[in-house]
């Protein structure tokens, strides 16, 4: 078979950004993001950028697959034919996969080729990969940390709202289920019913404590309860879908198509929140989206807002994408919001306007 676009050059290097808010979770804080770059060049000049990334560790372990294994693979393989090179780098990882370093590090490799291959076809990522739309709602994570006081998560609440932005999400999983239900409640009230408030546990509960807290929760009208349990806890997501009236929302801890696939045969999940770096690139994102589609459930990608617009962009069956800006120290300018809607870029390409001096800047490795 002809190679059409032979890959000449190709490498990997570690980038750290450093977090833009102090965030954290029940069970973790965001220390910075190690972001891992796969640049690729073909014999008849064409060039991709891709990335993926990790909130603080792992990502020496991300850069060491790729340098060590995976990069040397990509020289000669035919940069148009992307299934063809993600299927090869895959099946030559079977001792690592299924897993996060092994799908984060797929994940660098596949956004550049990608990146390469809209931007040969002079085309937006968003219409290279399906053209759904133009534009997905925002809902706003930045106001909803848990370190934040009930005070501080009405404040954010009411300038999400006032600013046109369709929904917020705030965490949960405080020791104490009532001072969980009295910070949701107290934004409840001051919003009103027509912003959308999702809540967010980061795995952090047992199936017991999920159920018990839905149902406190269930009366304050919440767009989604997201991942109240460990990922690999298929069972307990299926039994607590079908004992609440909130829709369960899983994905961002998920590393394969199959792992989807469970959640949607079992109907364990409402909401797919697929993550493009974690579960391997760009090409697996779209089987699941296509997947969720065919199960008629929506899609809500987890965080890499500058890459998910355009891939929500992309499919009929996306309803939000999560504000939060971690790339602007690196870029040179940002998404388009327009009407609590970020606009998806019209770039070949990604769309991300890298800034190569920022990023050279911070490289580590």
């Amino acid at each position: 078979m002809p190679v059409r676009s032979p890959i000449t050059h190709a490498e990997a290097y570690l980038v750290d950004i450093a977090v833009e808010t102090v965030r954290t979770d029940a069970v973790q804080a965001f220390v910075k993001q190690e972001t891992v770059f796969v640049e690729i060049r073909t014999a008849d000049g064409q060039q991709g950028t891709g990335y993926s990334y990790t909130i603080g560790t792992g990502g020496t372990a991300v850069l060491a697959l790729l340098r060590d294994h995976l990069v040397p693979r990509l020289i000669g393989l035919d940069a148009a034919r992307v299934e063809a090179v993600w299927r090869d780098l895959y099946a030559s990882t079977r001792a690592t996969a299924v897993g996060a370093i092994t799908s984060l590090a797929l994940a660098a490799v596949d956004t550049a080729l990608w990146d390469l291959r809209a931007k040969a076809a002079g085309l937006p990522l968003s219409v290279l990969a399906g053209g759904a739309k133009d534009r997905i709602p925002l809902y706003d994570t930045e106001g909803g940390w848990l370190q934040l006081s009930t005070e501080e998560l009405v404040a954010g609440a009411k300038a999400s709202q006032a600013a046109g932005w369709p929904g917020v999400k705030l965490k949960v999983g405080k020791l104490d289920p009532a001072e969980d239900t009295e910070r949701i409640a107290a934004v409840r009230a001051a919003v009103g019913a027509r912003l959308d408030v999702m809540v967010d546990a980061n795995q952090s509960l047992t199936t017991a404590e999920a159920i018990r807290r839905a149902r406190l929760l269930e009366p304050y009208g919440l767009a989604w309860f997201e991942e109240p349990l460990p990922a690999d806890d298929v069972a307990g997501h299926e039994l607590l879908a079908h004992s609440t009236s909130i829709p369960i929302a899983v994905g961002e801890s998920m590393y394969s198509i199959g792992q989807f696939a469970e959640y949607l045969r079992r109907q364990a999940a409402g909401i797919i929140q697929v993550d493009v770096a974690r579960v391997g690139g760009i090409t697996p994102w779209l089987k699941v989206a296509h997947l969720a589609e065919a199960c008629n459930v929506a899609v809500c990608p987890h965080f890499l807002m500058e890459l998910h617009v355009s891939l929500c962009a992309a499919v009929p069956n996306s309803r939000y994408l999560e504000y939060i800006p971690q790339l602007r120290a690196v870029t040179r300018s940002e998404i388009a919001v327009a009407d609590g809607h970020a606009l998806a870029p019209t770039a070949p390409g990604l769309g991300i306007d890298w800034d190569r001096d920022a990023v050279e800047d911070r490289r580590v490795a």
